[in-house]
């Protein structure tokens, strides 16, 4: 099993708890119950890597808490406050360097955090008859009391891959990423299409390469705001390149010492955040071939 950033999380989900208004109760009024702590829905970084927690009566008297979990029994929460709106769908330049100082099960804590906070804030209202919908299952979904609609948090699933020929791998850059830095290709999938067949479609798309014998390799959940990764390697066909330029900006193929020295921080290009999927594909690729 490949370790992904963003996963390792020790925290119990107590679903059960989710169901159980009066068990609910109980571990909102245990003494041990904590707050996680965020500045403008990022993390607070302590020693060590490790979030920070605060007493449940640190959040504002309007907030509504949502259950994370129990950590070695002890209840964990986070705040939905009111008026907030909801976190931006992109990483701060100061979120950057907090991602990389916290240890891996505290990212994904974080992680679940963010996702379900803003879930919240983009879910106000009910999709079915547009009512002003309200918090239950300990804050994991959304009544309608106008039409009775249930709505609970959903994951975007994207594929991420690596397009791979005579040795070398398909790599990729937008124009919005730091100067130098290439990464896997990547996409949503469309309803009605496999994983396979993603991969496949949005290499094409991007940089019209054809690719087959399309192999899974790892997942990740990614909190911004709400996707799970799903890293692949495929089979070229040939290695010509056509832009898509809406899409990218450059595309390259690179050998594995091309991305060993990047990985290393050297080289031709600058590789991905070691919290981000797009590495642990790149690094897992130099590794064993993936043959």
């Amino acid at each position: 099993m490949i370790a992904t950033g963003f996963t390792g999380g020790t925290l119990d989900r107590a679903d059960a708890l989710r169901h159980d208004t009066d068990g609910l109760a109980e571990a909102i009024a245990d003494p041990a119950a904590r707050l996680l702590v965020l500045e403008s829905f990022e993390p607070v970084v302590g020693e060590g890597g490790a979030l920070a927690w605060a007493p449940l009566s640190a959040a504002p008297s309007e907030a509504e808490l949502v259950l994370l979990g129990l950590d070695a029994g002890a209840p964990r929460f986070a705040a939905i406050v009111p008026g907030t709106g909801a976190p931006p769908p992109f990483r701060s330049p100061s979120l950057f360097g907090l991602l990389d100082q916290l240890r891996a099960g505290e990212a994904a804590t974080f992680a679940a955090a963010r996702s379900l906070l803003d879930w919240h804030a983009r879910h106000r209202f009910c999709a079915n008859c547009g009512s002003a919908t309200a918090l239950f299952r300990a804050g994991w979904g959304r009544r309608c009391p106008t039409c009775s609609a249930e709505h609970f948090p959903r994951v975007d699933p994207v594929v991420i891959m690596l397009a791979e020929h005579d040795g070398r791998a398909l790599v990729g850059r937008q124009p919005s990423w730091p100067k130098g830095r290439y990464s896997a290709l990547a996409g949503f999938l469309e309803p009605g299409e496999s994983i396979e067949e993603a991969v496949a479609r949005e290499i094409a798309e991007e940089a019209g390469v054809r690719v087959d014998d399309v192999r899974y390799v790892a997942s990740q959940p990614w909190p911004f705001p709400s996707q799970l990764m799903i890293a692949c390697v495929a089979r070229a066909a040939g290695d010509a390149i056509t832009l898509d330029a809406n899409e990218l900006e450059d595309a390259m193929w690179v050998t594995r010492d091309e991305v060993r020295a990047a990985l290393a921080g050297e080289g031709r290009f600058l590789a991905p955040p070691p919290y981000a999927i797009a590495h642990t594909l790149l690094r897992a690729w130099v590794g064993d071939g993936m043959a």
